[in-house]
């Protein structure tokens, strides 16, 4: 395994020159399951939005710009990363500066889209069920919505020149010069605050979902996180309110749990590598795993 000097700030990709055989085939093998499982998810979301009607909503809208986004990286990126694990470790490929910041810009693009969609889509359900309709009407016109989804991907285009610096492997025989490595700890920094801000405005908007529907049982129903609500076909008899209120409650924890298991692990590794020491390795790459892989888990 290679020692923490041969790592960068952060890096997602995860296939450096030092790692053993078996590291690279166990990564290779986990990028392709992840790979294949988020394609095929997103895909079947995209799919069911597109092809019935009543699914075609504001808030689903910016579901579909989120899988979009996860196809980024599940379709696109991941089978790269899962190729390159059964390289040889003096590949080309892996050396390649210019390739690695196009498989970086690639994973910055993907990621940044889903999470500016994650907070898109929990803003939309808590102007919908907090606030009075001819609120949520006007501020959800069809030129709203495409606006905000149009921001969030020239967001994205913004910072890819800028990302990509954090995950760029390298040699412990040569390391780069300080003043790199001192950009790529700054980059890590601000990229740990923002998702961090992120998620405090993700939570805010689903625990004010949570205190509403538990205080007006009479507006429960506008709830829908089910999938089952919408589909065009009949579905069973709803559920009395009491367990309505209690399942909506569930779903959103459930939803939140995911997203912070997701995110919280690299925002921390990130802040502890920035103002006390670097994390260990295998602590940078899980925390990155567990990034990558809410690509693959957003559409459930």
């Amino acid at each position: 395994m290679p020692n923490a000097s041969s790592w960068s700030a952060s890096s997602p990709l995860l296939l450096l020159w030092e790692d053993s055989s078996g590291t690279r085939i166990f990564l290779s093998l986990l990028y392709a399951v992840l790979a294949i499982s988020g394609t095929l998810s997103n895909v079947m979301v995209i799919y069911l939005v597109f092809s019935f009607k009543k699914l075609q909503t504001t808030s689903n809208a910016f579901i579909v710009n989120g899988c979009a986004a996860d196809l980024s990286v599940c379709a696109l990126w991941m089978p790269q990363e899962a190729v390159l694990g059964l390289l040889p470790p003096n590949s080309s490929s892996l050396r390649s500066a210019e390739y690695r910041l196009l498989r970086g810009g690639l994973l910055s693009l993907g990621l940044t889209v889903s999470l500016a969609s994650h907070l898109l889509v929990a803003f939309n359900r808590y102007v919908l069920i907090t606030k009075l309709p001819s609120v949520y009407q006007a501020l959800y016109q069809r030129r709203h919505t495409g606006c905000m989804i149009g921001l969030s991907w020239a967001l994205a285009l913004l910072l890819v020149p800028l990302l990509p610096g954090l995950w760029t492997p390298r040699s412990a025989q040569q390391p780069p010069p300080r003043q790199t490595d001192g950009s790529s700890r700054y980059t890590a920094l601000l990229l740990a605050l923002a998702v961090l801000g992120q998620t405090a405005l993700l939570l805010h908007c689903y625990l004010g979902i949570v205190r509403r529907v538990r205080g007006s049982a009479k507006r429960v129903s506008v709830l829908n996180f089910h999938l089952l609500h919408q589909l065009p076909f009949p579905a069973a008899p709803p559920p009395p309110r009491r367990a309505q209120r209690r399942l909506s409650s569930v779903s959103v924890l459930l939803l939140c749990c995911v997203f912070l298991l997701g995110t919280q692990p690299l925002v921390w590794v990130s802040l502890l590598g920035f103002f006390l020491r670097p994390a260990p390795p295998a602590l940078q790459a899980a925390s990155w795993l567990l990034l990558c892989s809410l690509s693959a888990l957003n559409p459930l």
